[in-house]
């Protein structure tokens, strides 16, 4: 399982620097240190994506470790990214995928 999350996580990646939001620089570590959900106080979701669920991830398959269950990140995107003005089948996909494989 562990090959299927990073094909989908390196999708994830394509698929925000195709809708031109993949940003070479990190946001404010204020941002980055957000206890709110989804850091919905500090941050957008392709942000978010981005710099906290992308690469907790990858740190989780590096050690090992097992991926959270019971996600639901379609639902928040499904709304936030529209929000953001980016709409993009692609990127639901894969986010459908990832959300998928944790439940």
């Amino acid at each position: 399982m562990s090959k299927e999350v990073i094909d989908l996580l390196d999708a994830l990646e394509q698929a925000l620097r195709q809708l031109n939001v993949w940003s070479p620089s990190p946001p404010a570590p204020e941002a980055l240190a957000s206890s709110t959900p989804f850091c919905l106080d500090s941050m957008t979701c392709s942000q978010w994506l981005q710099w906290v669920f992308t690469p907790r991830m990858r740190a989780l398959l590096e050690r090992g470790a097992l991926l959270p269950t019971g996600s639901d990140i379609l639902s928040y995107a499904q709304v936030a990214l529209p929000a953001e003005g980016l709409r993009s089948h692609d990127l639901m996909g894969v986010i459908a995928q990832l959300d998928q494989l944790m439940n």
